[in-house]
């Protein structure tokens, strides 16, 4: 008899991280994802705007939350090779971050189901980023993980 297959994903699956932006992180990631907006670069409009220091964008912090998704469902560190798509992400910011706070970073695996169409399974997931308790970014997430062909030498 064999040992059980080991799922692509599963339902409570979480995967977890920390994170810390520095003040030149959030000036360059602004700057090289095309974010003019002074909020994330200049001290004296974030002031004026009654965040007191530059906040980092949106989009920095929910990149990084996908691609943790990205990578722990594409992982092979367990023997299983898999192809990993996100098919759908969205996000809400209820809270600025600001440079040097520790962000904490969950997903949870809410649902999964197969399909048979797209040869794999279809994970939907939860997120949040918090700093200090409070959720800063919340996202939903849809991702398709299937047995990769082969695996990497």
């Amino acid at each position: 008899m064999s040992a059980p297959e080991t799922p692509l994903i599963r339902p409570g699956e979480e995967v977890r991280t920390r994170l810390r932006f520095s003040r030149e992180d959030i000036v360059a990631f602004a700057r090289l994802s095309g974010d003019a907006n002074p909020l994330h670069h200049d001290t004296l409009a974030a002031q004026r705007a009654n965040f007191g220091e530059i906040i980092a964008s949106g989009q920095h912090t929910a990149s990084r939350m996908m691609g943790l998704v990205a990578t722990h469902f594409s992982r092979r560190d367990d023997g299983v090779p898999r192809d990993m798509l996100c098919l759908n992400f969205n996000f809400a910011f209820k809270a600025p971050v600001f440079a040097e706070q520790d962000i904490a970073v969950v997903w949870r695996v809410a649902e999964v189901e197969a399909s048979a169409r797209r040869g794999g399974c279809i994970g939907h997931l939860a997120g949040e980023a918090r700093v200090g308790g409070r959720a800063c970014v919340v996202g939903r997430g849809t991702v398709l993980v299937k047995r990769a062909a082969s695996p990497n030498p």
